[in-house]
């Protein structure tokens, strides 16, 4: 009987019985690795593949993968074809924000890290998502999100505006005072550089803040 509820649990039984929205994303990465090693077992691995797939914003190769102890060239094969088809397949490209609510679904699977991940939303000149992209994991302040870091992708994207976003690992999504001070911030160098910076949310799982709803963007 124990044995039956411990399957039943597994992320695979999980899948299988209530769909693949009802696993986390590093529990997605452990069902594509499918089984650990005598020296790490799946779920730190899986972990382990999600963080260096994050800090390349999905863009890392299987040679990358593959420097990941415990990852064989299955693996890490599984990995990148599991990437590439989301990538082609659920790609932001011409996704329309038309008012802050819209960019949330773009962001609501960060909300469960740990850490702060700070993320801007390049956009077109009609307000279509052009890119999705992580800058910065840790501790949200001014010295950790540069403007150079903000905007150098978006600048490269010829994008008319940006939206920032990072995550609240503590479920509070009230902004701080350092959460006011980067926002101000980014707004100054948005104004020099010519890039719209249309909002910036903060958002936990379930539940967000958007500057721009509040009317404190000026």
């Amino acid at each position: 009987m124990s044995t039956l509820i411990i399957q039943k649990d597994l992320p695979r039984e999980r899948l299988l019985g209530r769909g693949p929205e009802s696993l986390s994303d590093h529990e997605l990465v452990a069902v594509l690795i499918g089984s650990g090693t005598s020296a790490h077992d799946v779920f730190s691995l899986a972990r382990v593949v999600l963080q260096r797939l994050e800090l390349s914003n999905f863009g890392g190769t299987p040679q990358q993968l593959l420097q990941i102890p415990g990852m064989g060239p299955a693996r890490a094969a599984r990995i990148a074809a599991a990437v590439e088809l989301g990538r082609r397949i659920m790609a932001p490209r011409n996704f329309r924000i038309r008012q802050p609510s819209d960019a949330v679904p773009l962001l609501w699977h960060y909300a469960d890290r740990r850490q702060e991940h700070f993320i801007v939303l390049s956009l077109n000149g009609a307000h279509e998502v052009d890119a999705v992209r992580i800058v910065s994991v840790g501790l949200v302040n001014r010295t950790l999100v540069h403007p150079r870091e903000v905007f150098s992708d978006a600048l490269k994207d010829r994008a008319a505006a940006i939206i920032v976003a990072h995550n609240h690992p503590s479920g509070n999504v009230e902004p701080s005072g350092e959460d006011r001070a980067v926002t101000e911030t980014l707004l100054e160098a948005g104004q020099i550089l010519g890039v719209r910076v249309l909002d910036h949310i903060i958002f936990a799982p379930g539940t967000y803040y958007s500057f721009r709803e509040h009317d404190e963007l000026g």
